[in-house]
């Protein structure tokens, strides 16, 4: 990956550029991640007919129940729902699990310090340990108020690339252009004797919407800024993007899905005429040193659970690992103190603050964390509401179903009937989601579809119920009735839905 400030204008460079548009795609940009093994043709036979969209729903359809296939978790209820291992992990690694489970929940602490194998904290981070933001390794929140720290919500920061003075070059390589000062997030804590980058203000003005049998929802529009910035103001043409971490649930699953499946699925230009128009994000790996296809973050900004673990412990903790080995983590070239602090490097991490050994077993136990089986699938009301999900359009963008690819190395994932209800690609949301922040070859309007295997569990799990990137919704409802842009048509279907119909839809989703 280049790293230079140099001006670079080569036709080769503007082909690369190009290519993010869209272009090209259809033949793949491999996984060099996956050991995968060939799929037969009598293989692709029977996924073409165990994907099969549904027709009929008076009952559930085969194999259901198990929403992860044969890693599936029955067992885990309550607040550890989302904290089992793969049910068909082999013996043989479940103590990775476990240690990474321990990597996953420590607590790191500012360098240097006697426990060398957990210093190098910061100087400026969000979060001591990944739970931290992943409660219960689920969903996150926003702050409830100006008491509440929102740890569990970053700010991503950046400028347009049109305005960063860096080259043509290094931009290519990069998501977003980070903000001069204050890097790509803010930091909402700091070490002793460093002030922090400032806290996440957050007000919301109640948007009343009405429905087609006269109810009425009131939404939240949310509005951000930072308070008392502690390196001064920021770029004029900042931007800014709130988003609630994730569940940590299926990831390993999710990155088994075959590029091609995923790309089938794209129609950047709308040629079916449908009115949604699933695009890929095309970001660069600097794990294997080419483009790949994004899976993971709001926007699919990250190609592999790894690169996306990596990024996490570097930004949100400000810990060195080997894709993002500067000890200061997100700190700038403007913040002196910070870039000049002791660092937590050692021998025994070959040189960084979490290294190889520990993102492995962190990576591990991330793929690794179970999908609970579904419940109350056979409820009348459920199989009503799933023809309701249908019927509004929502598989359009939330395909129910996939099968993994057989994997020579990754048992677990391997070969699976999946049901996350995703295609892992971007749409158009509308002004009403539109964060105006690009990422890679999202623009500020486009989102991932997020998976929805899980959902109705978010507030056992995490103690809270709110959805979206930015946690604006406090109900599923809500969430439905901020989808805009390429989700219109779906959601003026929910709009219109009689009652006793749009609760059995929230009921089915409740149930994943």
């Amino acid at each position: 990956m280049p790293t230079g400030r140099k001006t670079l204008a080569s036709a080769a460079l503007s082909a690369v550029l190009a290519l993010g548009a869209g272009a090209g795609f259809a033949g793949g940009w491999g996984e060099p991640h996956l050991d995968v093994l060939p799929r037969s043709a009598e293989d692709a036979g029977r996924v073409a007919a165990v994907i099969r969209p549904a027709t009929d729903f008076s009952a559930p359809e085969r194999f259901e129940t198990h929403p992860g296939g044969a890693a599936t978790d029955f067992g885990a209820t309550g607040a550890q729902a989302f904290s089992a291992p793969s049910a068909n992990l082999p013996e043989a690694r479940e103590m990775d699990f476990q240690l990474g489970r321990g990597f996953f929940e420590k607590l790191w602490v500012a360098a240097p310090a006697s426990t060398t194998s957990s210093d190098g904290l910061g100087p400026l981070f969000n979060a001591r340990a990944c739970l931290s933001c992943h409660i219960g390794n689920g969903r996150g929140h926003p702050p409830a108020g100006p008491e509440d720290t929102g740890v569990s919500m970053v700010l991503h920061v950046s400028i347009p690339k049109s305005a960063s003075d860096l080259d043509a070059e290094t931009l290519a390589y990069l998501a977003s252009a980070p903000e001069p000062t204050y890097g790509r997030q803010v930091q909402d804590r700091a070490l002793a004797g460093l002030p922090i980058e400032g806290r996440v203000q957050v007000t919301y003005t109640p948007v009343p919407v009405t429905l087609g049998d006269g109810t009425v929802v009131e939404l939240r529009q949310p509005h951000y800024g930072i308070a008392d910035p502690g390196y001064g103001p920021l770029h004029p043409q900042a931007q800014l993007s709130p988003r609630v971490a994730p569940p940590m649930i299926g990831l390993g699953l999710l990155e088994a899905i075959p590029e091609a499946d995923l790309l089938a699925r794209a129609d950047p230009e709308d040629a079916d005429g449908d009115g949604i128009s699933g695009r890929p994000n095309r970001v660069w790996s600097k794990e294997f040193g080419q483009w790949m296809l994004g899976r993971f973050g709001h926007k699919a900004g990250s190609p592999t659970v790894q690169a996306q673990s990596m990024l996490a412990m570097a930004g949100d903790m400000g810990l060195s690992t080997p894709l993002y080995p500067a000890h200061a983590g997100d700190c700038t070239d403007a913040q002196a103190a910070c870039t000049g602090a002791p660092d937590g490097g050692s021998p025994a991490q070959a040189g960084l603050e979490a290294g190889p050994q520990v993102m492995e077993l962190i990576t591990f136990y991330s793929r690794n964390l179970a999908v609970p089986a579904r419940r109350g699938l056979d409820d009348p009301d459920v199989l009503r509401g799933k023809e309701m999900f249908h019927a509004a359009g929502c598989t359009a963008c939330h395909t129910p179903k996939h099968v993994t690819h057989r994997l020579a190395d990754r048992p677990a994932q391997s070969f699976q009937l999946i049901w996350p209800y995703t295609d892992l690609l971007l749409h158009d949301m509308g002004e009403g989601l539109a964060d105006g922040r690009p990422e890679w070859q999202a623009t500020g309007r486009e989102w991932r579809t997020a998976p929805l295997w899980g959902i109705g569990l978010t507030e056992t799990v995490g103690g809270q119920a709110t959805f979206l990137h930015d946690g604006r919704a406090r109900s599923l409802l809500e969430a439905i009735l901020w989808h805009g842009g390429e989700a219109e048509a779906a959601r003026q279907a929910v709009s219109r839905m009689p009652a006793k119909d749009r609760n059995a839809l929230i009921k089915f989703l409740e149930s994943l």
